[in-house]
């Protein structure tokens, strides 16, 4: 892969972290409300229909307090203003409670409490809103006592058009593929689903990243005859440009082919970053196609082979595997031109030099900096997005071996009728 390629790569890597770090980024343009010794407030003024409500509360006095569990009920009491007054609005959610606590808070501290297992129910309806919560000392002997604090009113709107396109496009065609998977993989195993997807997925683009493959090892090949041409034509730029396009078109190259498909996963990955995240709780049933509406996502497992949980961030392990798997893939793409370069025999010194120099640099981009890259993307998402990339770099592993045979036994024909 030439530095065109790399700096795509790059750019579509931190678009990646961008998107999500944006996305998961919480607007804290509310108010904090004091009530007493406690600060309550929204994490946002306004929503957006089905957007994740969550909510700060602050302790800003002496003692520890909580707020006693309520699972499977929401976690706050929750009023919609309808009708000129405001009404409660409750939901049991289908959610496992065993493990779930009172969620306390420390003299000076400050919590986020969630809606995830009941957001659609509860804020389904546009409107105006407010969460109320009753805060317990610890002490029994505390001179403040129980308080009810409320929130700021907030309001839920309508999805903006890029929300829904954003949706119905992308996020519920890959979440309804993929619980699809889940109901008929054995134990409803999210970990079996996700590898699914992915051999799915890179066999429907398999031929063009074959193609893009086959373009990066060519690519590799017509190196020297890219720095004679820089060489030859390095005072005037358009008739380099011209002649290093006849070469590519000659060669039937393509420079940014290899590209296209990591481009075309892009909205894949950041669509399953958010159904492996949250999108997995039965709340959000409401998304699922009507042949998918009888599977109840409750019973999905989302630890895959008893050993990672899928939803939550593993930062080592996985990590690790994640950038060992593509330093591998990395060394078979470079392979040939490592070689060439050890058994170069003829030629300008000057051009072999440059060469050299051009290749072992973007050599050191590529086998380096990228697996490193790879694995701080995945110590930053769940598991799950891991899982995908694992897979699907494997996938790529295998693929690079045919190509690598392939261009070998192409490249040795043409040797042959020269």
């Amino acid at each position: 892969m030439n530095k065109k390629n790399i700096l795509i790569f790059i750019i579509v890597f931190l678009l990646l972290n961008f998107a999500f770090s944006f996305c998961a980024k919480k607007d804290e343009s509310s108010t904090m409300m004091q009530s007493g010794n406690f600060g309550i407030a929204t994490t946002k003024k306004e929503y957006e229909e089905d957007e994740p409500v969550a909510i700060k509360i602050k302790n800003n006095t002496a003692e520890e307090y909580l707020i006693k569990n309520r699972c499977p009920a929401e976690p706050l009491e929750v009023s919609l203003f309808k009708n000129g007054k405001w009404t409660a609005e409750t939901f049991t959610a289908e959610i496992k409670c065993e493990n779930v606590k009172d969620s306390t808070i420390k003299s000076g501290e400050e919590i986020t409490i969630p809606f995830s297992s009941w957001n659609h129910s509860l804020f389904g309806n546009l409107g105006r809103y407010k969460i109320a919560a009753t805060l317990v000392p610890v002490n029994a002997q505390s001179a403040i006592g129980e308080t009810r604090i409320e929130s700021n009113e907030f309001e839920v709107k309508n999805k903006g058009i890029l929300g829904f396109l954003w949706t119905t496009v992308f996020f519920q065609p890959i979440y309804n593929i993929l619980v699809f998977l889940i109901k008929i993989v054995p134990f409803h195993d999210l970990g079996f689903a996700i590898i699914l997807l992915t051999i799915i997925i890179r066999t429907i683009l398999l031929i063009p990243s074959q193609k893009g493959l086959k373009s990066q090892r060519k690519m590799q090949e017509l190196q020297p005859k890219l720095s004679s041409l820089k060489e030859k034509y390095k005072d005037n730029q358009e008739a380099l440009a011209k002649e290093t396009m006849m070469l590519w078109k000659e060669n039937k190259v393509n420079p940014f082919g290899s590209c296209l498909p990591l481009l075309i996963q892009f909205p894949v990955l950041i669509a399953l970053f958010y159904v492996i995240q949250n999108g997995l709780n039965p709340d959000n049933a409401y998304l699922l196609y009507n042949p998918l509406k009888d599977f109840s996502l409750s019973v999905i497992n989302v630890n895959f082979l008893g050993i990672l949980d899928l939803t939550a961030v593993n930062s080592v392990l996985l990590p690790l595997f994640v950038g060992s798997m593509q330093f591998l893939q990395m060394k078979l793409a470079m392979l040939k031109t490592e070689k060439k370069k050890s058994s170069a025999k003829n030629g300008d010194k000057s051009d072999k030099k440059e060469t050299r120099n051009e290749m072992e640099t973007a050599n050191q981009m590529m086998i380096y900096v990228m697996p490193v890259m790879i694995a701080v993307f995945t110590a930053s998402v769940p598991a799950g997005v891991g899982l995908y990339w694992s897979v699907s770099t494997m996938y790529g592993i295998a693929q690079q071996i045919i190509v690598n045979k392939q261009v070998s036994a192409e490249t040795a024909k043409v040797r042959v009728l020269n």
